[in-house]
């Protein structure tokens, strides 16, 4: 039978290797999967490019990876939470592609469902738009966004079964599913694991058969 559960935070990033790409949900600390954040800065893989609303806080979560030199570049949208970013991007030592939120998500479910990008209004005349394709339709102008697509994706889920069904907990809900769409391997830390048939069809929200592993973490949402 089709058991997807991992001993432990490191099993389930086994495979991680410098100069990965790795999405990484939460909004705020709503939905941070701080086990496997921890886990990968104890691994040390260096030369990361990191997908992620933003670029963590103070510590406990991406700002760790920052602080240790693990991370050279930052595709987010909000990278001014960390002051720890903040101090590297003045120092040139990190990368930054910034994102409007909405276009961040809508460029991640792109290369989930096999698009060759999405054409945003957003940034038309703007610095984030520059060098980037502009088509013109119906008499508006669009920006070219690529899909973003990634090795890795850490993600926290509310629950999950053996075969890797997710449910989420109300804004923990954030960034997870449309990551889980675009990554190669996905890797759920999730306050429970069920047996199969515990979950609602109805309400999965990410189903098993975009998740390769399952880990068990604390209780907190």
């Amino acid at each position: 039978m089709i058991d997807k559960q991992v001993a432990s935070f490191h099993d389930a990033i086994e495979g991680l290797r410098s100069g990965a790409t790795i999405m990484v949900s939460g909004f705020g600390g709503a939905g941070m999967p701080r086990g496997l954040v921890g886990a990968v800065l104890q691994r040390g893989p260096r030369d990361l490019t990191v997908i992620s609303n933003n670029a963590g806080f103070r510590t406990g979560d991406i700002s760790d990876w920052l602080a240790a030199g693990l991370v050279r570049k930052m595709v987010c949208s909000y990278p001014r939470s960390s002051p720890t970013f903040v101090r590297l991007y003045r120092e040139g030592r990190i990368e930054l592609e910034l994102n409007p939120q909405g276009t961040l998500v809508e460029r991640m479910r792109a290369a989930g469902v096999g698009l060759g990008g999405i054409l945003s209004p957003v940034s038309v005349g703007t610095l984030l738009g520059q060098g980037k394709p502009v088509h013109t339709i119906d008499g508006r102008d669009y920006v070219l966004e690529k899909p973003l697509s990634a090795d890795f994706a850490i993600l926290r889920a509310r629950r999950a079964d053996r075969f890797g069904n997710l449910t989420y907990n109300k804004t923990a809900r954030n960034f997870g599913p449309v990551m889980a769409m675009a990554a190669k391997v996905v890797v759920a830390e999730v306050a429970e694991i069920v047996a199969p048939g515990h979950i609602d069809p109805e309400v999965v929200v990410t189903p098993g058969v975009l998740v390769d592993r399952v880990v068990l973490g604390n209780p907190a949402p």
